[in-house]
């Protein structure tokens, strides 16, 4: 080859290199630039949390997924579908390397959270020494609490980007699954009702519909009952999957108290929760107030307002699977928009038990917030700072946090002389759709059931013979490591009688009995001791999935979880459910039962009502005060056509609907309105009963039923009820006035009033707290009368309370039928 072309070869390789290097440098240099991961402010173009702005759920599950991309601390993944369609996220956030191995530390999570399946101490030592912290941070599921949905992106993104010592300790000893918001429609919701209503009249108020398309704020009370789609996928991320070691649930409360509420909380605690847990609880609240201390915060306060005794919330339900709940409440802006709060509000403010004054300096509350601008930047800094207190805390002791995780299911597995050592779910029940559901929700959240294929003798207490027990019946053994939640599920709740000093009940937060055997009319035992297990042991086949269960009670296969149930109508009434402007979660729960029954319905607004237009045979009132059904919203806050109510009006029209042939079902709070607008001889004998004569704030109480009433068709004689604050009738024209009686025709006038079910005569209470029991004992809880041409019926309870009373579902069915 010629010496010039040698040359000319040479030349050309070395510019090829050249070009090749520069396009390498390129590259790596565009990649670097395409892997910065974004800020919220690049992505929506503003700052979250800034007044007056918000980032709907499209905008939050934009920046995520471009948070995803652009960072490799990030995971995004949908874990379901909302109740409306929407995705329902998780953010894993941690360091690069954990991210590449999620599936190995949600493995170790998982052997943690149930100690049979770890072979030793060896293997428990290489799980401690490999285990990452497992942190669940879930934001916004009140979604008029909004701050924390749009806090969020912020909280992301800081831990994606910052160097310092403490983050990069938290990413590489944690594993964060934040969830944006578990209510997103309701985010969405919100967005679009405050973007519709800034600078109006209505800027800052709440949307005048159910922020969950069902449940509203009652989302929060669905965490073992688990009726919402939400609730389900959460449940199936936490214990089905990963076991976090802490679940915080981050809220807003009112506006003109404390500036920020945290543990450690205020009595009773549940004796269902371990003590540890109560421990821990309380150490994560006061590293959280400290930290908020020193950068000068005011306004924190503990031991106040909310305990530890209920079961179904976001934070308290992981009291039950061995895990730290912890729940804060941060007083709230207008939506996101300020508010100036002045020291006469607050002075005016009634106190949150546990503190004296939102001025008033103690323990609890060392350093009053006085007053001024309030703004939603303010709730962010707060909510950032208690997350990053808990972050740190899990990094720094995680090696504690995941032994004391693992004995605490260690403990649970052990033979305990003072607890049943199982509970058996009866074969042949009549309701074999409602069993097969208890025992979908009991495996959904983690517990183990077994089938019996041979029949077993056993003991219901201690002190009893042995007796048989059928064989397909379901056993559900408590030396599990979800032992407490079994027994805070199938045990009667006993809740302490806590009487003030003035003579007062002392509120428990929420509800005082839940047991959900009785809720939902299941037949269930206590077993204290089993002949010969160990012989029939290998006669227990474990439930794996529910169409096993479905099998076995001689039902068709499910077609998926949480199945809806076939109609059980006999007829085809015309129904119609008031829905008025606002947020009514009894008429939601309404229509979810109906939705879940397949019952066919339609909305009945204040607009139809007032016009008279009513081509139902049936309309249902639920459980609304007098003022929400006639008034509605308030005018001076929102727009003439969605306030108001159905007014004097719409309330002469329900009465011709009436006279005219209708039926009008009414629920708890509803009947009051009707009583006096129908003028019905019926009273409740609780209204003005002082609280230190009558209180009941959520129990379960026993009814007995009259059969031979048509409402009384399906149903046992006595039947578990779920009264709260609710109602007891004084009858002064009876047809029926015992149950056993026959139905007698109406004697008479247009106001026959026929008892079909009563309070019991005797220990009404089945679970929960109740005092001066007597007012109630033997009085109506459930009545019919005639009216013209048509028929009241009056529930004094909520007889869908949630949707989870399905033991009273069928005396809804029974009164919407067409007589």
């Amino acid at each position: 080859m010629p010496e010039n072309v040698n040359l000319l070869v040479v030349t050309l390789r070395l510019r090829v290199k050249n070009c090749l290097a520069w396009c390498g440098l390129i590259l790596l240099l565009s990649a670097a630039v395409v892997a910065q991961p974004p800020s919220p402010r690049a992505v929506l173009g503003f700052h979250p949390t800034d007044d007056k702005t918000i980032a709907d759920w499209g905008q939050i599950t934009d920046y995520f997924t471009k948070l995803d991309r652009g960072s490799d601390k990030v995971l995004v993944r949908e874990i379901g579908k909302t109740t409306l369609g929407k995705p329902l996220i998780a953010a894993f956030i941690s360091s690069p390397g954990n991210i590449r191995n999620l599936d190995k530390l949600q493995r170790i999570s998982q052997k943690l959270g149930d100690p049979r399946t770890v072979a030793g101490e060896a293997e428990l030592a290489s799980l401690l020494k490999d285990g990452k912290t497992v942190v669940a941070i879930s934001c916004s599921i009140h979604s008029t609490e909004i701050v924390a949905s749009q806090m969020s992106m912020n909280l992301a993104y800081e831990l994606a980007t910052a160097a310092d010592d403490e983050t990069r300790e938290i990413l590489e000893n944690t594993v964060l699954l934040l969830i944006p918001s578990s209510n997103p429609d309701g985010v969405q919701m919100v967005a679009d009702w405050y973007r519709k209503t800034l600078g109006t009249k209505s800027e800052g108020t709440a949307p005048p519909e159910l922020y969950h398309h069902y449940a509203g704020h009652d989302n929060n009370r669905d965490w073992f009952m688990l009726n919402l789609k939400e609730t389900q996928a959460i449940t199936k991320l936490y214990w089905q999957e990963w076991f976090p070691q802490f679940v915080y649930d981050v809220h807003q409360m009112g506006q003109a108290g404390a500036r920020f509420v945290i543990p450690p909380f205020h009595d009773p605690p549940n004796p269902r929760i371990s003590p540890s847990i109560v421990r821990e609880v309380g150490l994560v609240g006061y590293k959280m107030a400290a930290d908020l201390q020193a950068k000068g915060i005011e306004g924190v306060a503990t031991n106040t307002t909310f305990d530890m005794w209920w079961h179904g919330g976001f934070r308290s339900a992981p009291y039950y699977h061995n895990s730290i709940g912890i729940l804060s409440e941060a007083a709230s802006a207008d939506l996101m928009s300020p508010v100036t709060i002045s020291k006469d509000q607050l002075q005016r403010t009634r106190p949150a038990r546990g503190l004296t004054s939102p001025l008033a300096t103690d323990i609890a509350h060392p350093d009053a917030w006085e007053g001024g601008l309030w703004r939603p930047k303010d709730i962010a800094e707060i909510e950032m700072t208690a997350s990053r207190a808990l972050l740190s805390l899990a990094a720094k002791y995680r090696h504690r946090y995941l032994k004391n995780f693992y004995e605490l299911g260690r403990a649970n597995i052990q033979p305990d002389k003072n607890s049943p050592q199982a509970f058996v779910i009866m074969a042949g029940q009549p309701i074999a759709e409602t069993v097969t559901r208890f025992i979908e929700i009991l495996k959904w959240q983690g517990i183990e059931v077994h089938q019996m294929t041979h029949e077993l003798w056993v003991k219901h207490s201690p002190t009893e013979e042995f007796h048989e027990i059928p064989l397909n019946s379901f056993l559900v053994f408590t030396n599990q490591p979800q032992k407490n939640n079994i027994l805070s599920l199938f045990e009667k709740q006993v809740y302490p009688n806590r009487i003030n000093a003035n003579g007062e009940p002392d509120p428990p937060y929420d509800v005082a009995g839940w047991t959900l055997p009785l809720q939902m009319g299941v037949e269930t035992y206590e077993i204290w001791d089993i002949r010969e297990l160990d012989k029939y042991r290998g006669t227990l086949k474990k439930v794996e999935n529910i169409d096993q269960v479905r099998a076995v009670q001689n039902l068709g296969p499910s077609g998926g979880p949480f199945a809806k149930f076939r109609n059980p109508l006999r007829t085809e009434p015309r129904i119609g459910l008031y829905k008025g402007h606002g947020s009514s979660m009894d008429e939601g729960w309404t229509r979810f039962v109906f939705d879940t029954f397949q019952i066919p319905f339609r909305s009945v607004t204040d607009a139809q009502i007032r016009s008279g237009e009513l081509p139902y045979d049936t309309i249902i009132l639920p459980a609304d005060s007098e003022n929400f059904i006639l008034r509605g919203l308030n005018a001076e806050r929102y727009p003439a056509e969605i306030s108001g109510g159905i007014g004097e009006a719409g309330a002469e029209n329900l009465k011709k609907f009436v006279e005219n042939g209708g039926k009008l079902v009414c629920f708890d709070d509803s009947c009051e309105f009707v009583i006096k607008r129908f003028g019905l001889p019926v009273k409740n004998v609780l209204n003005g009963v002082n609280r230190r004569d009558f209180y009941n704030p959520g129990s379960i109480v026993k009814i007995e039923i009259n059969q031979n009433h048509p409402f009384g068709r399906a149903m046992p004689p006595e039947a578990a009820a779920y009264f709260t604050n609710s109602s007891a009738f004084d009858v002064q024209s009876t047809g029926l006035s015992r149950p056993g009686e026959s139905e007698r025709p109406p004697e008479g006038g247009t106001q026959n009033v026929r008892v079909v079910a009563r309070y019991a005569e005797k220990d009404a209470l089945m679970s929960g707290w109740m005092l001066g029991e007597k007012l109630i004992n033997g009085k109506a809880a459930l009545v019919e009368t005639d009216f013209g041409r048509g028929k009241i019926v009056m529930f004094a309870f909520r007889p869908q309370h949630r949707g989870q009373s399905f033991g009273t579902f069928q005396l809804v069915f029974n009164a919407v039928e067409k007589n």
